[in-house]
Formats: C-alpha cells, structure tokens, sequence
C-alpha cells in the first residue's frame, strides 16, 4: 500500500457548518395617531364656547363686561336737548328740499304729503301717509333723515312713526290733473281762465 493512499484514507472531510444569513430588520414606521377633529360647541351668538374654569374665559368675561360699560357711557354721552315743533318742521323741511335738489323726488314728495306732528314724548315726531305702500317706502328710506334730524337738532332720542290716513292721499296732487283740480277747488275762476286761453291741464 503506497503511502499517498493510506493519508487520503485517514482524512475526513467534514462539509462546513453552514449559518444561517442574518435576517434583515424591517425598518417599519411607527403608525400614525389620527387624531378625530376638534369639534367646538358654539354658542347661539356664533362664538365657540369657552370652559367656565380656563384662563380664556376669564379674560374673555373681562372684556365682555369692558365693551358693555362703553356701550352703555356711549349712551350717555349722546346729545338730549329740547327743541319744539317749529325747529323739527324746519329742518324737516329743509332736508326735503335737499332730497328734491338731489333728485330722490319719491322720499322729498313723502316728506311733504303732510306736516309731521311733534308727539307730547317731545321727541316722537309722527307723519301720516297716505297708503301702506308709501308708508313702506319711507319706512326703508328714514335712516338718513333720522340721523339728520338728530344731528341737526342735538338729540339722539328723536323717533319717526308713521300712520297710514287714505284721506292724506287726497289733500295732496300727484298729477297734473290732480294739482289742476286742487287749484280749481281753490279759485273757480281757474276753469274761466283755461277755457278763455284754451289751456290744456
């Protein structure tokens, strides 16, 4: 027996153990926390309505009872003046006649219709019209005579009420056969004068 075969015999080979390949880590995010949407009871005046005990409705108490001592110096602060009858008539009519140089004929003409009354309160001044719809008319358009006239006469308590009177409408012309028949009521003569001149109304 050669001596090369007898050393082949006498090693094993023995295969290499085998590990096993690390496994990867999985970087895995952290799940997301939804949060559910902040949903704010609100007041019936629109506001969100703030906890009795945080520091924000403390604070918000404190300019709420400010803004009310301001509206309430406000109040007192505005003019009260007395005037009579003959002062509110002059500056009513004054600011009719610029309405009519202004071009709002409709609001001018409702001034006019009849002499506005200054009530005992001495600050309600009353107007009678002569139908709802003018009523309403003037109504929609007094805001500005109104802060004329408190302005005008210093005294910011100053109230127009206006009553409906269907005998109005016939105390005043609209038409120029209305204003005719009103003159002819006056003076008869005035249907003499149109026939002699041959006059149209």
């Amino acid at each position: 027996m050669s001596v090369e075969n007898s050393v082949t015999k006498h090693i094993e080979v023995t295969p290499a153990p085998i590990a096993p390949l690390p496994a990867k880590e999985l970087e895995v995010d952290a799940p997301e926390v939804v949060k559910p949407p902040v949903v704010r009871t609100e007041d019936t005046d629109g506001q969100p309505r703030v906890s009795a005990f945080s520091l924000s409705s403390i604070r918000q108490k404190r300019e709420l009872q400010e803004s009310h001592k301001a509206q309430i110096k406000q109040g007192y602060d505005l003019p009260k003046e007395a005037f009579n009858e003959t002062d509110m008539r002059l500056q009513w009519n004054k600011f009719a006649q610029r309405l009519s140089d202004s071009g709002q004929k409709i609001m001018s003409t409702y001034m006019q219709i009849n002499d506005p009354v200054l009530d005992k309160d001495g600050v309600t001044i009353r107007l009678e019209l002569p139908n709802a719809g003018s009523k309403v008319d003037f109504d929609n358009g007094k805001h500005e005579l109104l802060g004329y006239l408190r302005g005008k006469l210093h005294n910011h308590d100053i109230v127009i009420d206006t009553h409906v009177n269907e005998t109005v409408a016939s105390k005043y012309a609209f038409t120029p056969e209305e204003k005719y028949e009103k003159l002819k009521a006056l003076n008869p003569a005035m249907e003499l004068l149109r026939k002699m001149f041959d006059l149209d109304v």
